[in-house]
Order: C-alpha cells, then sequence, then structure tokens
C-alpha cells in the first residue's frame, strides 16, 4: 500500500487548500531538521514536503485521490497506466524538500535561528562561513571548496507549472577585505556549487563553478558586487543573483574613514607639553617623521595629505593621513613634582 499523503499531514481526504497550508507549515515547522536534531526528523521533513507537492496542486491531488500513490506514480500494480487521466500519468517527486520550504514562505525564515550566518567573528577570508557549506577562501587569487548551497533561498521544482517563474531573492554575503588589500586591490576567488537543470528541463544537478571578484583600488565598504542568476536553478524558479558586499576587516594599527586612514600616536603628557618627533607609519610600510614644538592639546589632529587610500573614482588620487593623538597621563605623582608643576603651570 502506497502513501497516504492526507494520513502524513494529519488531514482528511476532502481537507480544504487553506487546511492543508495551514497543516503543511505545521509540520514543516515541528520537522525542519535545522530546529528538529531527533533522528528520523530530516526524512519526516522530505516526506511532508513531498505531501504537500502533491495535495497542493489540483491535478495531481485528483490522480491521487482516485488511484492512490501507485497511481500517481505510475507504478506497477498501481492504478497507473492508461486507465489514469491523462494518458500514462507519472509522477516524481523531484523537489528538495529546503525548496518547498522556502517557497511556501516566500523565501522568509519564520523564525531567526534558521539559515544565515550563525558566527559573531567574520574577521576571516571565508564570507560563507556558518551558511550551510557554501564556502570560499579570499586572498590574492585564494580558493577554498564547499558542499551545496546549503541555506540559498531555493525554489520547489515541477510545481505549478502554469504558474510564470520568479526569481528567487539575492543572496547576500559580506566579503570581508584588509587595508592593504583596498590599498593594492586584489582577486578574489571563490568555488560555489550550485544546482542547474539538466537537458531534459526538469532533473536537476549539482555544478561547481568558480566565482572571481577583481577588488579595485580604494572600493569603499559597502561596495557590491553581483553575480546574476548564479543561485540554485530548477524547473520552477530563476536563479537568485549573487551579491557580494564588501566588509572592512579590523586593523590593528589604522582605522579607515572612507578614503582616509587614522593613525593614534601615543605619547606622553610631557611630549605633549614640551614637544616631541613621533615616526608615522604609511598604508605601504613607510615611515614619516614629525616633529611638533607646540603644545598638543586633547583632540588635536594632524593631517598627511595624499598618504591614504586610493579614491574610488580616481585610484591615481589618494586621501590623507589622519594623525590623532592619545595622551598618557602619569598615574602618580611625588610631592615636590607637585609643588613644581603648581609653581611652573598657569592657574
Amino acid at each position: 500500500m502506497g502513501k497516504d499523503y492526507y494520513k502524513i499531514l494529519g488531514l482528511s481526504k476532502g481537507a480544504s487548500e487553506e487546511e492543508i497550508k495551514k497543516a503543511y507549515r505545521k509540520q514543516a515547522l515541528k520537522y525542519h531538521p535545522d530546529k528538529n536534531k531527533d533522528p528520523g526528523a530530516e526524512d519526516r521533513f522530505k516526506e511532508i514536503a513531498e505531501a504537500y507537492d502533491v495535495l497542493s496542486d489540483p491535478k495531481k491531488r485528483e490522480v491521487f485521490d482516485k488511484y492512490g500513490e501507485e497511481g500517481l506514480k505510475g507504478t506497477p500494480g498501481g492504478g497507473g497506466g492508461s486507465s489514469c487521466p491523462n494518458g500514462n500519468y507519472s509522477y516524481t517527486f523531484h523537489g528538495d524538500p529546503h525548496a518547498v520550504f522556502s517557497e511556501f514562505f516566500g523565501g522568509r525564515n519564520p523564525f531567526d535561528s534558521f539559515f544565515g550566518r550563525t558566527d559573531d567573528d567574520m574577521e576571516t577570508d571565508d564570507p560563507f562561513a556558518g551558511f550551510g557549506g557554501f564556502g570560499g577562501m579570499g586572498g590574492m587569487g585564494g580558493m577554498g571548496g564547499m558542499g551545496g548551497m546549503g541555506g540559498f533561498p531555493r525554489s520547489a521544482p515541477g510545481r505549478r507549472e502554469n504558474i510564470p517563474k520568479k526569481q528567487d531573492p539575492p543572496i547576500t554575503r559580506e566579503l570581508p577585505v584588509s587595508l592593504e588589500e583596498v590599498f593594492n586591490g586584489c582577486t578574489k576567488k571563490m568555488k560555489i556549487s550550485h544546482k542547474r537543470l539538466g537537458p531534459d528541463g526538469r532533473s536537476v544537478r549539482n555544478e561547481d563553478k568558480i566565482l572571481t571578484i577583481q577588488v579595485k583600488k580604494g572600493w569603499k565598504e559597502g561596495t557590491k558586487i553581483t553575480f546574476p542568476k548564479e543561485g540554485d536553478e530548477t524547473p520552477s524558479n530563476i536563479p537568485a543573483d549573487i551579491v557580494f558586499v564588501l566588509k572592512d576587516k579590523s586593523h590593528p594599527v589604522f582605522r579607515r574613514e572612507g578614503s582616509d586612514v587614522v593613525y593614534t600616536a601615543k605619547i606622553s603628557l610631557r611630549e605633549a607639553l614640551c614637544g616631541c618627533s613621533v615616526n608615522i607609519p604609511t598604508v605601504d610600510n613607510r615611515t614619516i617623521p614629525l616633529t611638533f614644538t607646540d603644545i598638543i592639546r586633547p583632540g588635536t589632529k594632524r593631517r598627511i595629505t595624499s598618504e591614504g587610500l586610493p579614491l574610488p573614482k580616481s585610484p591615481d588620487q589618494r586621501g590623507d593621513l589622519i594623525v590623532d593623538f592619545d595622551i598618557r597621563f602619569p598615574e602618580r605623582l611625588t610631592a615636590s613634582t607637585r609643588e613644581m608643576l603648581e609653581r611652573v603651570l598657569p592657574a
């Protein structure tokens, strides 16, 4: 005896379309393997998706109601064959249960813990860390590997052919870059695996592809690089665009402000009052000596022109290097020093 799709969803045979939707929603949320870690949850999740795939389609449901699973799938001993409506009807669940889930919820996440990044620290060359296995390795010409598209939104194959195809929402991930990579420009390569339709237009296969990202000199944080239609492809969807968004890595020496870079020079209170010389590092590993004879007050800044990052639209020009100061005050003073300062410092 074949599967009873109504029983799988906890429904009676005369269930309405709205009841079918409510039952699928309840069961899918309960057994989604990203939430339910019990043994068998993933198989149950797939079974629920197949049941919804059949019962939500009037034509498939009509055949199932008359001939059962065997007749629907045209298996020997069932009601398939010439006795079925429309001749030799043969149904196969080609869909990915995650795709059915994504299509049902319109690409939205029904609970916050599903999909998306789980790590808080993106200071890594893998912009797909924690994203369902889709990964890559950055750096100059660096390349990494990965599994499947993981948490990428997908649409279920074989769903209601009379509905026009819609493009899946863009897949957006951060692309961490260092200050040096922005200064010099660099090439990053990401190896992805996405689903592609076979020659028959229905079967789906996994296909590896390398995406090459040319990070140009001076690109600002938030710059987007789009690879059109590189998401998963199924019979019922238009693949999503993959969008990388530049994210500045923290730097041990400098802080970025647009095309300017900021260096904080640490000096003593004596140096701030009496003058000092400070060696200022640059992004391209040079040193610029600066001598200060005036009093350096808290909040004082010095600007060294054209020592910052290349301008995005004019990479032959550069922003500035801004020097601010961290003035270290003494933790304690001797009585004699205190008396001397009281005599010489203005009130």
